[in-house]
């Protein structure tokens, strides 16, 4: 006897043939169709005891046709299969209650673990709350196997308060990552709320986390609100944790344990409504073994651990990033920009040491210092070559490399001209297309902060500010 009937649904036919051999050689009954009607009448018909469809058909996209299978047949499970291997896709599919979302190509062995999954567990299954459909600015981009693996699990955690650890190197979006899960989340109507523990003070983070009382210690002047009571109803973000102190940590456990937390100098016990997603680019395990870090506050926190793999292990990603930076810049004022296509390949042999931030970087440099629409390979291979302007903690490190960039764009411009000079009587218009996309790309470099900018390019702050107006220049702030 079959172990279960699979109704299959795609309009490639080699793929249609390739799952009925497998899950026919795994035990089961399939029958198969290139159209979404098919599929649908054999739904309402009840046949089938597991769904398999494509979302794109040449009668129906499969996300309008889940909804009305899940109405008609609650218990009905519905994997999803799609090309569009994008993080929107498997959070449609994860509110549409598909079962699961597979991006193709993928792996047979693992869609038969799924099948077998799906028709073992109980029929009825929660069905996730509808969200809104505007999607336009979610922030992760990636195709690699590494991200859609990403965006399986982040679609499957949406409807949850589970407690999740993400971890990665410096600069591969770990923030990105716990903003998605809130804004796309059950708690997204509640505050999203960030604290970075290596920002902060030591002696002030249990006052910045559960907040104080008056005369709680010397200048508590007034009762504070903490960062706890700040993302109640909502989603406290606890970035760089492995810098927290040893005293905060007993605090936090006790919130992780109890629910509830007390102010400093207070007595009276708060309940805690706040999902916790904790971040760390630290080895934890070695900071418990070296008495930095409590093991039982560690298992408390990794729940759900996400590793996200730095930039180097993904590098076909490279394009569709840039591609992305350079649409996020342009929408910011700065003139569109495009890659010959050596240079994208320049960029896919770049180790990468400061990961997504710094091809961000590099895409406002690009933007803001060369005037070409279309940048060389190489104009790419020499701003990679130089020393980078900017760490990956997002700090200018000196004048020399702002200077050379701006030297590289100079010549740049007197090239257009022809013979490697500017005509007689340029200097004000020179003057005037250097001086914007100077400021832009130290304003840039130092993640909008006119101090620091300023102390960089040597001139006074309020010359900066005037500059800042006269010339309508967009002060950037990365989300990086």
């Amino acid at each position: 006897m079959p172990a279960g009937n699979i109704l299959v649904a795609d309009d490639d036919a080699a793929i249609r043939t390739v799952l009925n051999q497998a899950l026919s050689r795994a035990g089961y009954e399939v029958r198969s169709t290139s159209n979404a009607a098919t599929l649908w009448r054999w739904v309402s018909q009840g046949e089938g005891d597991l769904v398999i469809t494509d979302v794109v058909m040449p009668d129906e996209n499969a996300f309008d046709l889940l909804p009305r299978i899940k109405k008609l047949r609650p218990e009905l499970p519905v994997i999803i299969m799609s090309a569009q291997n994008t993080f929107m896709t498997a959070v449609r599919a994860s509110e549409r209650g598909a079962y699961e979302y597979l991006p193709k190509p993928f792996d047979l062995k693992e869609l038969i673990g799924i099948v077998g999954r799906a028709l073992a567990e109980p029929k009825e299954r929660p069905r996730p709350a509808a969200k809104p459909d505007d999607f336009d600015s979610i922030p992760l981009v990636g195709r690699s196997p590494a991200m859609q693996e990403i965006y399986r699990v982040l679609a499957r955690l949406m409807q949850t308060d589970l407690t999740v650890m993400i971890s990665g190197e410096s600069g591969t979006g770990k923030e990105l990552v716990a903003r998605a899960l809130h804004d796309y989340g059950k708690r997204r109507s509640g505050p999203f709320v960030a604290i970075n523990m290596a920002a902060i003070p030591r002696d002030l983070i249990e006052s910045e986390l559960f907040g104080h009382e008056k005369g709680a210690f010397t200048g508590a002047n007034t009762r504070s609100s903490g960062r706890f009571e700040q993302a109640e109803g909502g989603t406290l973000f606890l970035d760089e944790i492995g810098d927290m102190p040893m005293e905060a940590q007993t605090r936090l456990l006790r919130v992780l344990q109890q629910g509830e937390y007390t102010t400093v100098g207070g007595r009276t016990p708060i309940k805690a409504d706040v999902r916790i997603i904790a971040a760390t680019n630290k080895d934890l395990r070695i900071l418990i073994q070296q008495g930095l870090f409590r093991e039982d506050l560690f298992f408390r926190l990794n729940v759900v651990p996400l590793r996200l793999p730095p930039l180097r292990e993904r590098t076909e990603d490279v394009a569709d990033l840039i591609r992305h930076f350079f649409a996020q810049v342009e929408r910011e004022g700065l003139p569109g920009k495009q890659l010959e296509p050596a240079a994208y390949e320049r960029l896919k042999h770049h180790r990468w040491p400061g990961n997504v931030r710094e091809l961000e970087n590099l895409a406002r440099r690009l933007a803001a210092l060369y005037p070409q629409e279309t940048i060389s390979a190489a104009v790419v291979d020499a701003e990679l070559s130089q020393p980078a302007m900017v760490s990956t903690n997002d700090e200018p490190r000196s004048e020399e490399g702002l200077s050379s960039a701006v030297e590289r764009h100079l010549t740049s411009y007197f090239a257009s001209f022809g013979d490697g000079l500017p005509p007689p009587g340029l200097y004000h218009r020179v003057l005037r297309e250097i001086e914007h996309p100077l400021l832009s790309v130290t304003l840039a470099a130092t993640r909008g902060n006119q101090i620091r900018a300023a102390d960089l390019l040597g001139v006074n702050r309020n010359t900066l500010r005037k500059k800042i107006r006269d010339l309508d220049i967009q002060v950037f702030r990365s989300s990086g």
